[in-house]
């Protein structure tokens, strides 16, 4: 096996050089776009206010960074572009230092309510009733809190306004994303590089999470499987994983977040030599995932490519369906600032493929007791069509394209 083992931790750690630096992140003036688009669209669907709370959207939109919490954090756009914040008094000063776009900040002391705030806030920008898009990501208590104390709004998924933006990637998430995931594909051939004969699972992703900092992540890994031989026919891993066996098949699927964005890569190979069953089942999941890639076209919806994968797998008797040996779960999801977000790759997803979309392309292929093959690269659609964010692995015996 070409690029797999014969070489140290240390030796591998040592030849990385940092790049992660080269890449900018989001300016401000893009935020300020983000808002613009969320507002026509807001003033198309009818839709009286906008909650975006602490986490994924209101970095989106707000570029302020905060995590959810028991506590009611978020800010409150409105279709006139007004955008005002709701905090706890005591953190009003936090917010103001967290600040990028510009607003008014509403703050509730600890025993008063923010919800009667939140209607009050409504209130003083003159909506009266209407439909209020609420986060999908606000928990529960929260939409229940603002229903207990008003009847005058409908309270609906803000989905139609966030996902719509968020989906359709600018060029400057394009290329952060880009960037994260080629330091990913480094991070995954200096692994490969690291395996032996008896190395753990904690092992490999420990030495995964160094590598993502020593090209410059700060954050290191933001998730990492590693699995050997029968543990990879579990797509997400097991309880106690084995230790590296030889002729056992490796599962890696790693990646990092890079200035809010994420990477998310999966290499399959074998340590040793492969077996025809081995082989043949790889063999399968290139062809698959190459089917998957070339159904990926502008105006087409996301499940033909769900179903492309499926056709090829029962072609060579894999499934149908969702049944084993096969493909147990749909063919990729949306990534951006959530490793998992809009277009879903699964056939009940009807969205039409646009301009600016992301998405990965892993139809994993499982083999009950025995091992199970992901090869899994990103895609991004362009105004010529699909674009692979990273080379497909080349080979079962050449995973990386050494020798290509």
């Amino acid at each position: 096996m070409i690029g797999i083992g014969g070489s140290s931790a240390e030796e591998v750690l040592n030849a990385i050089q940092p790049i992660a630096h080269l890449v900018e992140p989001i300016q401000k003036e893009e935020y300020q776009s983000r808002i613009n688009k969320a507002c026509k669209l807001m003033q198309v669907q009818n839709v009286a206010a906008l909650y975006l709370h602490a986490g994924t959207n209101l970095t989106y939109f707000t570029g302020m960074k905060w995590n959810s919490s028991e506590r009611m954090v978020g800010a409150i756009l409105f279709p006139n572009g007004k955008l005002i914040f709701i905090a706890p008094e005591f953190e009003k000063g936090t917010i103001l230092d967290f600040m990028l776009i510009e607003g008014d900040v509403s703050c509730w002391e600890e025993h008063e309510s923010p919800y009667e705030l939140f209607v009050q806030i409504l209130s003083e920008q003159e909506i009266t009733n209407g439909d209020v898009c609420m986060d999908a990501s606000c928990p529960f208590f929260i939409i229940d809190g603002v229903n207990k104390v008003q009847n005058s709004y409908k309270l609906i998924n803000a989905k139609q306004i966030t996902a719509a933006c968020r989906m359709r990637k600018s060029s400057a998430e394009i290329a952060i994303i880009q960037h994260a995931m080629n330091i990913t594909l480094e991070v995954q051939k200096a692994a490969a590089r690291i395996l032996r004969v008896g190395i753990s699972s904690k092992e490999v992703t420990d030495f995964i999470h160094e590598a993502h900092i020593k090209y410059g992540v700060a954050t290191g890994s933001y998730f990492c499987i590693v699995l050997f031989g029968v543990d990879s026919s579990f797509p997400h891993g097991v309880k106690a994983p084995k230790k590296l066996e030889q002729n056992e098949v490796v599962l890696v699927d790693t990646g990092c977040k890079l200035h809010d964005y994420i990477s998310d890569i999966t290499r399959t190979y074998v340590f040793g030599e492969a077996n025809d069953l081995q082989r043949s089942i790889w063999n399968i999941e290139k062809q698959t995932q190459q089917a998957a890639f070339e159904a990926a076209r502008i105006g087409s919806p996301c499940s033909d490519i769900d179903n492309a994968s499926r056709r090829i797998l029962e072609l060579h008797n894999l499934g149908p369906d969702y049944k084993l040996p096969g493909l147990p779960h749909r063919t990729g999801h949306g990534i951006g600032m959530d490793i998992h977000e809009w277009p879903y790759i699964v056939r009940n997803d009807k969205t039409s493929l646009d301009v600016g979309m992301t998405f990965s392309n892993e139809p994993m292929i499982c083999v009950p007791d025995k091992f199970g093959i992901r090869l899994e690269d990103h895609i991004y659609m362009t105004d010529e069509g699909a674009k692979w964010f990273t080379k497909p692995s080349h080979s079962i015996e050449d995973p990386f394209g050494l020798s290509a």
